[in-house]
């Protein structure tokens, strides 16, 4: 009776063994991972595809439990929801199933500054979220996200102000050209901004275009709204900009350091010192802070200015020409004492 007794007995304390890890490997802990997973599933994938990547990166406690789970969950048979999720350490494998069946995804955050094409920004972009920048450079580009939204294939840049945005990682290019203009109409709504530039006799788009110039021209925010006064000025009173980063944008060459009196006879549209006004577009993505520079520009009556010599930044503003004409030359003796020819 004794060795009966004994056998009953561990074969019930294999029972409760299997009971309890089964308790815990479906309700209690059933990953490995003791800091936050992030499991990237691509648009299309199976759920072979899912369980091989689980496996691979030695997720799961138990690969049959999680594959027995999903048949009886139904994951298995139901098309796999692509996106990003989030495996917290002893999350179970109940949970993780049922986060995966559902879609229930983690959202990303996507940030973008210090960029001057829409080809630059697609491929940015495409580092962030799922879509390729192939994919994402086309959307942009289209016709339904550009005409028909009021820009052209120039000015569509203005759209996207740089910041830093929460989306899905599998957000598709329309939809997240979709999330831009929303994000661009609340930025015109805010501040005051459309009757700022009412007041400038600029429209939303010309502002973000001569952000941009102000925004290449200078990277010291105190002077953003002087320098936007300057050009402002020369708008009004029909003067030519003459802005040296509107040459380089035109050429192409982003090498250029010092703009030379070849370079200004390149003919380009966003040479503003051979046509008058504005580019067609932006020559990067603005800022908001260069953006409301110009809304905010100082009516300082300066119609000149010059980079202060050394390499710390800053400009000399003048009224005249010839004021202007005495700072530029100190500027380009230290320019050529320092070897910066080109």
């Amino acid at each position: 009776m004794k060795k009966i007794f004994y056998t009953m007995f561990f074969i019930f304390l294999i029972f409760c063994g299997g009971v309890y890890y089964l308790y815990t490997s479906l309700w209690g802990s059933g990953v490995n991972n003791t800091s936050k997973y992030e499991l990237f599933i691509a648009t299309g994938s199976s759920y072979n595809d899912v369980i091989s990547h689980l496996q691979g990166d030695n997720i799961l406690k138990s690969p049959y439990l999680f594959d027995l789970l999903a048949d009886q969950m139904n994951y298995k048979k139901d098309k796999v929801k692509s996106g990003k999720y989030t495996i917290a350490p002893k999350m179970s494998i109940r949970h993780l199933i049922s986060n995966l069946r559902s879609g229930n995804q983690s959202a990303i955050d996507i940030t973008f500054n210090n960029i001057r094409t829409i080809e630059e920004l697609a491929g940015r972009l495409s580092h962030q979220i799922e879509p390729d920048s192939m994919s994402l450079l086309n959307t942009l580009i289209a016709d339904l996200n550009v005409t028909s939204k009021g820009f052209t294939r120039e000015s569509v840049g203005v759209m996207y102000i740089p910041n830093t945005y929460q989306v899905y990682w599998n957000i598709t290019p329309q939809q997240l050209v979709n999330r831009m203009q929303k994000e661009y109409k609340i930025f015109w709504s805010h501040n005051n901004r459309k009757s700022k530039a009412k007041a400038k006799n600029i429209t939303p788009i010309q502002a973000s275009i001569l952000g941009s110039i102000v925004q290449k021209e200078t990277n010291k925010k105190p002077e953003q709204s002087i320098v936007a006064g300057v050009y402002l000025n020369r708008i009004r009173i029909g003067m030519p900009l003459q802005a040296d980063p509107t040459v380089v944008f035109g050429i192409g060459d982003f090498t250029i350091k010092r703009v030379l009196n070849k370079h200004l006879e390149y003919k380009s549209p966003y040479n503003t010192y051979l046509n008058k006004g504005l580019p067609p577009g932006p020559i990067c993505i603005a800022e908001s802070t260069a953006i409301d520079a110009v809304l905010d520009a100082e009516d300082s009556g300066y119609l000149y200015f010059c980079a202060k010599p050394g390499y710390r930044g800053g400009h000399l503003f003048a009224k005249d020409l010839t004021a202007h004409n005495k700072n530029a030359r100190i500027y380009h003796r230290w320019l050529s004492k320092e070897g910066i020819m080109k």
